[in-house]
């Protein structure tokens, strides 16, 4: 989408850059102007372009030194430079391309020929910053992966080697200490695996959106059962506040994903003894529904980074339990698939409540 795409635009002629700005601007771009090289350089220190608009013959610095001078600016050679120019022979539009031009339109311009050229050059710029996002995405995948799998297994191989050990010595102290720790550790490495087979199927395109109408208070019962042992064994109880029933229209194996990534973390961070909460509220068209807990809590700096790729936000539970920050990513994607928000709110040692809405029908 190239509407709303910030173009700065370096003309003498005020004429030229009030028929270009216009042209522009009914179509929906965002418009900087500037009467000179020295003055577009200053623009572009304090504002960021998708791209430039550049006349080739000013006083002072003519264009083409402008645009060898934001080329050879690491924050800024990316953005694309459409020379405007009177001057159409092939040495001048060598000249150009050689400064780091992409582009030129001859003066006077046709708005069908100048609007077109603008759209191409910015459509390929926002999916060159595409493809750098998703690479960067891949990066902190492949980082999550061999980091965080590791440990888990670790421990798991290293306390086995312990106890069968101690087996062949006939000395079973500690046996049931170890083997707590190996379940706990298989029981990360596979919360991992899952979240990692689901964010992979999301990113690749391979996982289906198949909304169905069924009952979220059974989905929340079916996901509280399938924790009981974990809440057990840090003696953890768990209360609901909802509706006898709470009928939605979504993704049933999405919302589930949503719910144990939820619930798990409420448990991972709340020490022993402690308490979490789960609530159901009807609102005019969505369900609020939210998860608290007597836990850790987070910081407002820390709070910021949990639904961000590139600032993960990972800490150790009040067991020592690993997490990886993967699990509240796709939580985001799987509730802003269904049209729904979420957030958190936290204070450092009181405890943390996670939010997220869904629309009551799709």
């Amino acid at each position: 989408m190239t509407n709303g795409a910030h173009i700065l635009v370096v003309d003498d002629n005020r004429e030229n850059l009030k028929i270009a700005g216009n042209v522009l601007q009914e179509n929906g771009y965002k418009i900087a102007v500037a009467l000179d090289g020295e003055s577009a350089l200053k623009i572009l220190e304090k504002n960021a372009f998708d791209l430039i608009l550049l006349d080739v013959m000013m006083p002072g610095m003519d264009g083409f030194e402008v645009c060898r001078r934001i080329k050879s600016d690491e924050k800024r050679k990316e953005i694309p430079v459409i020379f405007l120019t009177a001057k159409a022979q092939r040495n001048d539009l060598v000249d150009g391309f050689e400064a780091g031009g992409v582009d030129y339109v001859t003066k006077p311009f046709y708005k069908e020929e100048l609007l077109a050229r603008v759209s191409t050059h910015v459509e390929l710029k926002q999916s060159r910053n595409k493809l750098i996002e998703l690479n960067a995405t891949k990066d902190k995948f492949f980082s999550i992966i061999a980091h965080d799998l590791k440990s888990p297994f670790n421990g798991i191989m290293g306390f086995s080697e312990i106890l069968v050990e101690q087996i062949n010595k006939k000395d079973y102290d500690g046996i049931k200490e170890y083997a707590e720790i190996i379940q706990q550790a298989s029981e990360q490495a596979m919360d991992l695996l899952m979240n990692l087979m689901e964010w992979s199927r999301s990113q690749t395109g391979r996982m289906d959106f198949n909304p169905e109408h069924f009952e979220l208070i059974e989905l929340i019962k079916d996901t509280e059962h399938l924790l009981s042992g974990t809440l057990v064994q840090k003696s953890i109880s768990l209360s609901k506040i909802v509706p006898s029933n709470a009928p939605v229209f979504a993704d049933k194996d999405m919302i589930s994903t949503v719910l144990r990534n939820l619930i798990s973390n409420a448990i991972k961070f709340t020490y022993p003894e402690g308490k979490i909460s789960i609530s159901v509220e009807e609102k005019q068209n969505e369900l609020l529904v939210s998860v608290s807990d007597t836990g850790v809590g987070i910081s407002k700096v820390n709070c910021e980074k949990l639904f961000k790729l590139d600032q993960t936000y990972s800490t150790s539970g009040t067991n020592k339990e690993k997490g990886t920050g993967l699990g509240l990513i796709l939580c985001k994607e799987f509730v802003e698939k269904h049209g729904g928000k979420i957030w958190a709110e936290s204070e450092k040692g009181k405890g943390s409540t996670f939010y997220f809405t869904l629309p009551k029908e799709g």
